[in-house]
């Protein structure tokens, strides 16, 4: 079986290393770098557990894509295989959701890096920058994938050396600390205790974990692109979750240990305020640069994901046919100008509410990645249902526990999200985001003239 919305016109030029570089440019930018600070201020020092939490729906989620992508490398990935799988139905909702997700997180990264400006420029107006940056990265996305792969595989592993650097920095800041300082493992329980904000604050810092690790299944939307889809795919998975693990939970942890978990916020990354703290010259601002190339990074690939969902939409009759052609570089230009839309909501929004504008963006941008986390979780069960039993080069260990609790937890995630502040608003525009889009899909197949068959 294949996926209706094969892929002609896109060009196989991705090697495995940046297709995990790709899912890591999403996954480490504003979730980590800003966002952690928001989980810290829910959970207190709990937010280790929250991004365990969180980090173990990712592997599961990752296990599960793993295999499906492997069997169908396509650039409309987990919204052909929802298609094929689960129904056309489920297929249209999960990419459009989707979509939307990676178009307001555009938004979300450009936020931040109006907040991460004001560091150097803080009389400068915020707007300016957020059309800026939107721009530079558009430009780029527009070139070629190649050189957008390069770019993003620069973009990471600058990030990468500069976590690797804090991890060392760190470790050595806590390991030298005296007795008595306010630096060392003792922030863990002096201000509140390690559950400050006992369960429930535990359980929206997972919330804000999920967020912070959207971005790992662009490999799979990726896919369509890569040189060899069956070797790459399985090697960039293992390799970006062992990262991201390492990277999430020692960052948090050395973190916590050097400034107490109450001086955490959004008004600046709290990886600027360690620094600030330690002392060393010149060092926050360095790291406020990293943490701008962070989140430009996060945005590009969001940008370059949006674009292929839009494209894979296209290409299965479920959007305007303009938005499935490809420029003579094999680049989808009109659904890169479609998905950049993020900028203006996000850009309007921080003009008029410079304050909330963060976290208003991380709550309604949120839900289509929930969603579709969740739909990719009940497509694998039907996947491994139907799917051929014949060995394939990775298959999910667990199933279907694996699955149904990945199923289960994202279910939960996305029913608790009104009790939590930040995500307050993630239910009240997804509901009525989601009937607009069934009614969307009942207008699409209304009866009428024969359907044309799938390119």
């Amino acid at each position: 079986m294949t996926p209706a919305s094969a892929t002609p016109g896109l060009r196989r030029r991705l090697t495995s290393g940046q297709l995990a570089m790709i899912a890591i440019g999403g996954a480490i930018g504003t979730g980590l770098f800003l966002g952690s600070g928001l989980a810290i201020g829910l959970a207190g020092p709990a937010v280790l557990v929250s991004y365990a939490i969180g980090g173990v729906i990712a592997l599961l989620l990752m296990g599960c894509l793993a295999e499906m992508t492997v069997a169908h490398p396509t650039s409309g990935s987990f919204g052909d295989l929802a298609e094929l799988y689960l129904g056309s139905w489920a297929g249209f909702v999960v990419r459009y959701a989707y979509w939307s997700a990676l178009v307001l997180a555009v938004g979300t990264e450009l936020t931040a890096v109006a907040i991460y400006m004001q560091f150097w420029l803080p009389a400068a107006q915020g707007w300016i920058w957020m059309l800026v940056f939107g721009a530079a990265l558009m430009l780029v996305n527009a070139a070629s994938v190649g050189l957008f792969g390069r770019t993003e595989y620069v973009f990471s592993a600058i990030k990468i050396a500069a976590i690797l650097g804090f991890l060392l920095l760190g470790s050595l800041v806590v390991a030298r600390a005296p007795a008595g300082s306010p630096i060392g493992l003792v922030n863990y329980v002096s201000h509140g205790g390690f559950f400050p904000h006992g369960l429930s604050g535990l359980w929206s810092a997972v919330i804000v974990s999920i967020f912070s690790y959207l971005g790992i299944e662009m490999i799979a939307v990726a896919a369509g692109e890569a040189v060899d889809p069956e070797r790459a795919i399985v090697r960039a998975f293992r390799a970006t979750m062992l990262r991201l693990a390492i990277f999430y939970l020692g960052t948090l942890a050395l973190m916590l240990a050097i400034v107490p978990w109450d001086d955490a916020g959004t008004a600046s990354s709290p990886f600027v305020a360690v620094m600030l703290a330690i002392g060393i010259p010149g060092g926050a601002g360095l790291l406020n640069a990293v943490v701008l190339i962070a989140a430009v990074s996060a945005m590009n690939s969001q940008l370059y994901t949006a674009t292929r969902m839009l494209f894979s939409l296209a290409r299965a009759r479920q959007a305007p046919r303009r938005l499935g052609q490809v420029s003579a570089a094999g680049v989808p230009l009109m659904a890169l100008l479609v998905s950049a839309l993020g900028i203006a909501p996000a850009t309007l929004l921080y003009v008029y509410q410079p304050q909330r504008a963060f976290g208003m963006m991380i709550g309604i941008s949120a839900f289509g990645a929930m969603f579709a986390w969740m739909m990719i979780f009940l497509t694998h069960l039907a996947f491994r249902a139907r799917a051929d039993a014949r060995e394939r080069p990775f298959r999910m260990w667990g199933y279907p526990w694996t699955s149904v609790a990945g199923t289960m937890a994202m279910a939960a995630i996305l029913l608790t999200t009104p009790f939590t502040g930040p995500f307050a608003s993630t239910l009240l525009y997804g509901v009525p985001f989601l009937l607009l889009l069934s009614l969307s899909y009942a207008w699409v197949r209304r009866p009428g003239p024969a359907e044309p068959s799938a390119e």
